[in-house]
């Protein structure tokens, strides 16, 4: 069966179901995490409402035909938020849950950056960052030739702003009025080597994006409210431009003492953290 977007106002209990779709993302992450004792873990955490949305009600997808032609397509440019995929796979019944005790290990269809020869739903071998967008203009092209209705989302980060080759895709987006294509662009400030704004500043985005042709909406992407209402209205504007979502994310959301602690865009996280941090979420879930 095909899994379609929800049409805004129905169901009255998809924010409660996606905020579980979500503390299950972030609870696999964490498993994996814990495999290798390592991983990027803040972002994971920070991104999952994004992918609880994604993959548990905007995507139209098939969980046992991965390579589905009418697929809505996703595109992980920032490939080493492959925990964080991984994680949604899992949710969304592409990936069974016992594979996630093989992440990082030889032979895992799960490696620590994404690649797409190995995983089944991975769009593209990402981590060479501001290549993701370039493709999914391609991509979006290609569908649009052939008559082709799925849509192509691509997720980066917003350290691949510093790049030329993403602001030269986003000018060919609008060029070609890519209404097929949603960019999500993880706003958490945290680059490999230090705040995302002290290395290259961006900011203004949303002026930016808007100045550049796209249907912009900048949301805290740790609200779930915020977030499935972005990405409804991404899919439903009606002019032909491309659309962006840029959302605001704390990394670390979900553990409190994980999003206190001092960030360096590679978490630090003891064994014995782990499980506490799983066991945060269980509480949460015992509450709900």
């Amino acid at each position: 069966m095909d899994r379609r977007p929800l049409p805004i106002g129905r169901g009255d209990n998809l924010l409660r179901d996606l905020s579980v779709h979500a503390d299950n993302i972030r609870r696999y992450a964490l498993r994996m995490g814990e495999v290798q004792g390592q991983g990027y873990i803040g972002q994971a955490l920070g991104i999952a409402d994004v992918l609880a949305v994604a993959y548990c009600h905007a995507l139209k997808l098939r969980p046992s035909e991965p390579e589905w032609e009418g697929r809505d397509r996703f595109l992980l440019s920032h490939g080493h938020y492959g925990i964080a995929f991984y994680a949604a796979l899992i949710e969304a019944g592409i990936i069974p849950e016992k594979e996630l005790e093989t992440y990082g290990c030889d032979g895992s269809r799960l490696p620590m950056s994404g690649m797409a020869s190995y995983t089944p739903g991975m769009e593209i071998s990402g981590g060479s960052l501001g290549q993701g967008l370039v493709i999914a203009v391609g991509m979006a092209l290609g569908l649009r030739q052939k008559n082709n209705p799925a849509f192509v989302y691509n997720s980066m980060s917003d350290g691949e702003l510093d790049e030329g080759s993403t602001w030269e895709a986003a000018m060919s987006a609008a060029h070609h009025g890519l209404s097929n294509l949603i960019a999500l662009v993880d706003v958490n400030r945290q680059q490999a080597d230090g705040t995302s704004v002290n290395i290259l500043g961006f900011e203004p985005l949303h002026e930016k994006f808007a100045a550049f042709g796209w249907f912009v909406q900048r949301v805290d992407g740790n609200d779930l409210s915020a977030v499935l209402a972005a990405f409804d209205a991404a899919r439903e504007h009606a002019e032909p431009r491309p659309r962006v979502i840029i959302f605001d994310t704390k990394m670390g959301k979900g553990v409190p003492f994980l999003e206190e602690r001092e960030k360096n865009h590679f978490i630090r996280v003891d064994a014995d953290e782990w499980q506490k941090a799983i066991a945060v979420l269980d509480a949460k879930g015992a509450v709900q």
